[in-house]
């Protein structure tokens, strides 16, 4: 029998929320390691909140409304409140009742650059990881060091060069001073000439010889071998050394916990110069970079360390940092960047990356 097509709506539903959300739905077991990290940080909450006034946004429902964000690769903050608006899944994962109004999204991101000033990013990241050692999913000797160019959110046009008093000129006249009309080929640009007028932060760089240059940031990581979580990260101003530079910073703050400790770190052909292994040698960490021996160029690896099976087993798990940096770049949606200025791209960026271990931490325990 066909049934009615009715447009009349009942006014009561008789079935609760948490009933409509599948019991073995993978966003529970999300919500519980979430949770757990922020309680932990009720604390530093409280630090950035005055006693009085009227109450804005909790910390809380802010924070795992962006996690929707990076695990279901919402594009803005304006399309994440029309989800959360209709997404029953969504508004339980928060914590908003099927009745609560929805944020404005101006009011969402000003509430999101509070949480600037309290480091909260990097604090989530390390109850994330605290939880994963508690799990013991960490090796304490054996890591992997790796960048990746974020491109950043300015268009070539905006590269222009500098004056003596430190603003832009541009010669270029035409009737849409708003989006004008800029032809730059020939012209020779560098980063310590130009800069760009929408992110001043942004550095022109490419990945290789003949590649197309492009306004980036450089983010680093320092990846766990032992089951490919992300221990530590930082976001740089794009360069040639900008990876190694990073590099030597991470590890130093990882031998400091156990100076005396012997570890080892992978890496790609990049980091093989002779400054760079030295760098590492002296820090007590073995360095297993790949040797980048091509057209007869010295390596500054040699057999001493190539030599051993630890060297070969690196070799292999360094790859999977390539995992992490895919993963943002595309269920992240971190290819181009939303966001300017160092601060708040390095803020973005260790959030994201402690979503993947969130993620990773869920696959590795169910």
């Amino acid at each position: 029998m066909r049934g009615n097509d009715s447009i009349q709506q009942p006014m009561f539903s008789y079935v609760s929320q948490e009933d409509r959300i599948a019991k073995d739905h993978p966003l529970r077991s999300v919500r519980r390691i979430v949770d757990e990290a922020l309680r932990k940080l009720s604390g530093e909450f409280a630090k950035l909140y005055s006693h009085t006034g009227r109450p804005s946004i909790a910390p809380e429902q802010l924070l795992r409304a962006l996690l929707l964000q990076v695990f279901y690769t919402i594009r803005s903050e304006r399309q994440l409140m029309e989800q959360l608006d209709y997404n029953l899944l969504f508004r339980w994962f928060v914590g908003l009742s099927m009745d609560d109004p929805i944020w404005d999204a101006t009011v969402f991101t000003k509430n999101r650059d509070r949480l600037l000033a309290g480091n909260i990013a990097e604090a989530f990241f390390e109850e994330i990881l605290a939880q994963a050692r508690a799990k013991d999913l960490l090796s304490n000797d054996h890591f992997t060091v790796d960048g990746t160019l974020l491109e950043a959110w300015a268009s070539q046009k905006s590269f222009q060069k500098k004056t003596s008093s430190g603003t832009q000129t541009n010669k270029d006249t035409d009737d849409d001073p708003g989006n004008p009309s800029v032809d730059f080929h020939g012209e020779k640009r560098a980063n310590d000439t130009h800069e760009s007028t929408s992110d001043p932060d942004a550095r022109l760089t490419k990945k290789g010889p003949g590649k197309e240059a492009r306004l980036c940031y450089s983010g680093h990581v320092l990846m766990n071998n032992r089951h490919g979580l992300a221990e530590m990260t930082t976001v740089t101003l794009a360069s040639g050394k900008a990876e190694r530079e990073a590099a030597i910073t991470m590890l130093t703050k990882l031998t400091k916990k156990n100076p005396d400790r012997r570890r080892t770190v992978g890496a790609d052909k990049g980091y093989d110069t002779a400054d760079f292994v030295a760098r590492v040698r002296a820090l007590h960490v073995t360095p297993h970079v790949a040797q980048n021996i091509f057209r007869n160029r010295s390596s500054a690896i040699d057999d001493r360390t190539t030599h051993h099976s630890g060297y070969a087993l690196s070799q292999k798990k360094r790859k999977r940092v390539e995992e992490i940096f895919g993963w943002i770049k595309t269920v992240a949606n971190m290819r181009k960047l939303r966001h300017r200025g160092r601060e708040l791209v390095d803020w973005i960026f260790t959030f994201t990356i402690a979503s993947f271990n969130v993620i990773r931490i869920v696959n590795l325990t169910r």
